[in-house]
């Protein structure tokens, strides 16, 4: 019988939704952008996949590399780098799919989260998913205090860049991405609020 836990970690639901809709292709290559703990990648370290990651943090890297070891040993240590997210060391297209699970709303400003999306696009391969999940103001609009430019405080006390459905789309538009599905946003008590934002580069 399966063990879901085991198999999948505790990953993202909504990220595990797409794995249960055939969004990523088997066996291909996944890029993990500011990765954590590993959290997200236990189900595609078990699954045969070639997985990198980064993250800004040596001990969410080393912590990954040691998860990668113990459950897929042939992957080499150099697949887990430390390096912040708009300025990745990879090739241009050269992921099967790129994840990028609540770091998107640590941008400084506009200009960061652009390089970010615009740098995991770069490495992103034609036909590639890019999943992203990330904190909006959507559905929480009148619960915000603005600090600056898309800048806010939340009701749950954390301060984080948010976006809102028409900055998505006109980004989706800026980098020329297609939509899998409409943009799903999760109300947790009107503290916080999660979008899901999933493309495929063409």
């Amino acid at each position: 019988m399966l063990n879901v836990r085991e198999t999948f970690g505790e990953i993202d639901i909504y990220l595990f939704d797409q794995i249960l809709k055939g969004s990523f292709g088997v066996n291909s290559s996944v890029l993990d952008a500011g990765c954590g703990d590993g959290r997200n990648l236990v189900y595609f370290l078990r699954s045969g996949y070639e997985v990198f990651a980064v993250d800004q943090n040596p001990q969410a890297i080393e912590q990954v590399r040691l998860l990668a070891k113990a459950l897929n040993p042939i992957l080499p240590a150099e697949n887990f780098q430390v390096s912040t997210v708009e300025k990745m060391p990879f090739p241009m297209e050269r992921f099967g799919a790129v994840i990028s699970n609540a770091v998107l709303h640590f941008a400084s400003d506009r200009q960061h989260f652009y390089q970010m999306i615009e740098e995991m696009w770069r490495v992103l391969s034609n036909g590639g998913l890019f999943f992203a999940r990330l904190a909006s103001t959507i559905g929480i609009e009148d619960k915000l205090e603005l600090i600056e430019e898309r800048r806010y405080l939340l009701p749950d006390g954390s301060e984080r860049f948010l976006v809102d459905e028409q900055f998505l789309i006109s980004a989706a538009n800026q980098l020329g991405g297609i939509w899998v599905e409409p943009l799903k946003t999760t109300n947790v008590q009107n503290l916080r609020c999660m979008t899901t934002w999933v493309l495929r580069k063409i």
